[in-house]
């Protein structure tokens, strides 16, 4: 009875320690609130991300717009330029 006890003391230590030291290398308190940390960050600059992400959209915009109108000015399709259309009429 006593050596029974005494295993079933033993694994409890073990489990114990492998817990403790879980505990030590992941600690999940501090990624809580790491996590949180950068969460609060990621709100509080949402504002700046966006003018950046509608800088960069228009940028693309303006420069598709550019592309276009090269296209259009190199091309002698009537429905791009519509000079040899109005000729015609």
């Amino acid at each position: 009875m006593h050596e029974v006890i005494s295993a079933n003391i033993k694994r409890i230590k073990n489990f114990l320690n492998f817990t403790k030291n879980y505990f030590v290398r992941h600690n999940p308190i501090k990624n809580f609130f790491d996590g949180t940390v950068t969460s609060v960050k990621n709100i509080l600059s949402i504002r700046k991300k966006q003018k950046l992400v509608k800088y960069r959209l228009n940028y693309q915009m303006g420069k598709l717009k550019q592309m276009e109108k090269l296209i259009a000015a190199n091309n002698d399709h009537v429905f791009l330029r519509g000079r040899k259309f109005n000729e015609t009429r």
